[in-house]
């Protein structure tokens, strides 16, 4: 907001503070002045101590709309509280492995995290709620569903807009690629998905979510070769939550007969 400095001052000395508050754009400042006025006054603290808390309650808000943005841009969508999680359903993932994780040290050391399991155990989940810790730790993340990246990626050669387009998934110090290998990758993609993994080897995290396990990542590429190439620096120093147990999704209702009873 544009300050007039020849604006006549206001009689009332709070609104007067206030507006200059705004004026600064010390916005949860101008929020907040009423209150810490009043509880400076109560408390009757040093000019010092009221100082900082002015400058503290800004910059606390400030943070916590930077972390606000820091999430939405990284399109996680809903994240659960970690503690609601059932990790004795999950009996060979560890939640000490995933609190630590939580840490995101894993992304100051440009590691991977491989979540590998059957549908509907909760690897989307835990991997969100790592990455929102990321976003919270300040690192620049982003979602993604693989095989909507891949088409973005080549769709991006056509538009000749590829640098640009690579650079989106390539930038963000942690990338979460979810539901990879949902369906078998072929020529183009394959080529892409190499060209993407290289790019962010040792250079930026992964988080990846897959229904498949290693054994039969080998199917999801055209060439076994080029599973290797692509499997290998993912793996690299990578670690690895393997999902077990009972899924969680469960139909509401159930009408005829079953379908392993159906011819």
């Amino acid at each position: 907001m544009a300050t007039n400095k020849f604006r006549t001052p206001l009689e009332n000395p709070m609104q007067e503070l206030c507006r200059l508050a705004v004026d600064l754009n010390l916005t949860a400042l101008a929020a907040n002045l009423p209150r810490l006025l009043e509880t400076a006054e109560k408390s009757a603290v040093a000019y010092t101590d009221f100082a900082t808390t002015m400058f503290r309650t800004e910059t606390a808000a400030r943070l916590e709309r930077k972390r606000e943005r820091a999430i939405k841009r990284a399109r996680l969508g809903t994240v659960e509280d970690l503690e609601t999680f059932d990790f004795a359903a999950r009996p060979k993932l560890e939640a000490r492995i995933v609190k630590e994780l939580c840490t995101c040290r894993f992304v100051e050391e440009r590691r991977n995290v491989l979540c590998l399991g059957r549908p509907g155990l909760g690897k989307t989940r835990i991997a969100k709620t790592i990455a929102k810790a990321a976003c919270l730790a300040g690192h620049s993340v982003l979602m993604v569903n693989t095989a909507a990246m891949l088409e973005d990626i080549q769709g991006a050669i056509a538009e000749g807009t590829y640098k640009r387009v690579m650079r989106r998934y390539t930038k963000p110090e942690l990338l979460v690629c979810d539901e990879f290998g949902y369906e078998p990758f072929d020529a183009r993609a394959t080529k892409f998905l190499f060209r993407l993994v290289s790019e962010r080897y040792r250079q930026g995290s992964i988080i990846l979510t897959s229904n498949t396990g290693f054994t039969r990542w080998k199917n999801l590429f055209p060439s076994e070769p080029a599973a290797v190439a692509t499997v290998d620096r993912l793996v690299d120093q990578a670690t690895i939550l393997r999902f077990s147990g009972k899924g969680w999704r469960t139909p509401k209702e159930i009408h005829g007969e079953s379908l392993q009873e159906n011819p």
